[in-house]
């Protein structure tokens, strides 16, 4: 006897909500499968500065397969009202170059070409100077670059839309979760999305950071850098300034034109003071700490004091997380390295995530990460102590540390060696463990 069996019909739902037949079933499953294949991102950045958009564009360049995703929590267009300007070394501008948007960018940068170091009080009618950098660490390039924020992150935003990478934008991320093989991100509005690696670039008080459960080493300098832009009579000849006074280090730092960027310490009443204050106090008060050698000086940006400290992760990653640039450390800009050291994770990131995938292997798994980890986390902690000595070194006026200092600076202005090499670690050229974005070379 045969045995048979009927079917009478199927009854599937379709992603829409209606019903379906036997004959649409297979496309339903389908559908499902994509949807999530689509939902499921291989890296995504929580982060659209400069940073952030550094890494998606670093590994997108370098491995096209990926799916790279950027969320920022702000909305779209703040970026545009960022007045401010950074200093780009030798090194980091190789990266840019091997993304190839510095044609784009170098019309708007300023080589500095000098920098001067002085120490003095800040009523010294003279300020002797105690050491003095050429600009050049190779011919035709210098050791940095002074670049607009607006330029730097307009050029990282055309690449990305080259490069076929999303930017989401009002995606604040409210909570983290860990999986086996994906870490997932939700929002303050309830939208998910999902990473099998999720790359935290979203500043000093990251969320991400506090949401991966990695603590902070950090304390407070008691003092505010004040940033803003002046113009002056006459040419800065790309020379760079900085003065050290007693109450923290005073920077004049050239931009194109007869424009230059102000990065002005104080203790922190004082700076709110000073931020506050009308543009002809404010004026007056630049004046007394720089002098008349440009000319007379006049406030055309706008003056914003940000408090200043110390904050070291003690980590920089956890299962499925990675933290780069502000996230994984901030630094007092003594050095004017604290993007740069930003650079230096998106490049050791990228190259440690791209080689990984190309082994086939898992590029958000904790021992992958970790790799990245060793390559980055000795350098930030000796930065981060430097720039903290030098900050308590050169902010006060102790006579017999201030004949210490002078005579060290001195000492190094006569050693043209010594000075070459500082130069070559200012630009970031001389690293022994550069990555192969900072050395000019792709992936």
């Amino acid at each position: 006897m045969a045995v048979g069996f009927s079917v009478s019909r199927v009854i599937c739902i379709a992603p829409d909500g209606r019903k379906c037949g036997s004959d649409d079933l297979y496309r339903s499953i389908r559908y499902s499968q994509e949807t999530e294949r689509n939902s499921m991102r291989d890296m995504l950045v929580v982060g659209a500065g400069y940073v952030g958009l550094s890494a998606a564009v670093a590994v997108k360049q370098a491995a096209p397969h990926l799916d790279v995703a950027v969320v920022e929590a702000a909305p779209a267009g703040v970026w545009q009202k960022d007045m401010r300007a950074s200093a780009i070394i030798a090194a980091a501008t190789r990266m840019l170059e091997v993304f190839g948007i510095w044609d784009e960018i170098e019309p708007d940068a300023q080589p500095i070409t000098r920098m001067i170091v002085t120490d003095s009080k800040t009523a010294d009618p003279v300020r002797p100077v105690f050491l003095t950098f050429d600009g050049e660490v190779e011919d035709g390039r210098p050791f940095a670059h002074m670049i607009s924020n607006v330029a730097l992150v307009r050029a990282l935003r055309g690449a990305c839309e080259r490069l076929g990478i999303e930017i989401h934008h009002g995606f604040s991320a409210t909570g983290l979760s860990i999986a086996d093989t994906h870490a997932t991100v939700t929002a303050s509005d309830g939208s998910v999305l999902e990473a099998r690696l999720v790359v935290a670039c979203d500043g000093i008080r990251s969320h991400l950071r506090d949401l991966a459960g990695i603590k902070t080493v950090s304390w407070d300098y008691g003092q505010s850098g004040i940033v803003t832009t002046i113009e002056h009579e006459r040419p800065h000849h790309g020379c760079a300034e900085e003065h050290f006074l007693p109450s923290g280090p005073f920077a004049i730092l050239p931009l194109k034109g007869n424009r230059s960027s102000l990065v002005w310490t104080e203790p922190t009443p004082e700076a709110n003071r000073l931020v506050t204050s009308d543009d002809l106090i404010f004026e007056e008060e630049l004046e007394r700490r720089f002098g008349h050698k440009l000319g007379t000086l006049r406030v055309v940006g706008e003056k914003r004091a940000f408090p200043l400290g110390l904050t070291l992760a003690r980590a920089f990653v956890a299962p499925r997380v990675a933290l780069a640039g502000d996230a994984a450390h901030g630094i007092h800009p003594i050095s004017g390295q604290g993007l740069n050291l930003g650079f230096k994770d998106v490049a050791a990131l990228a190259e440690t995530v791209v080689e990984a995938d190309r082994l086939g292997l898992d590029i958000g798994s904790i021992n992958i990460l970790e790799r990245y980890q060793a390559w980055r986390r000795f350098d930030t902690f000796r930065m981060g102590v430097t720039t903290d000595v030098l900050n308590r070194l050169f902010s006060n006026d102790i006579a017999p540390l201030r004949i210490a200092r002078d005579f060290g600076l001195g000492i190094v202005d006569r050693l043209p060696g010594l000075k070459s090499f500082f130069i070559g670690q200012a630009a970031g050229t001389t690293a022994r463990d550069n990555p192969r974005l900072l050395a000019g070379q792709t992936i």
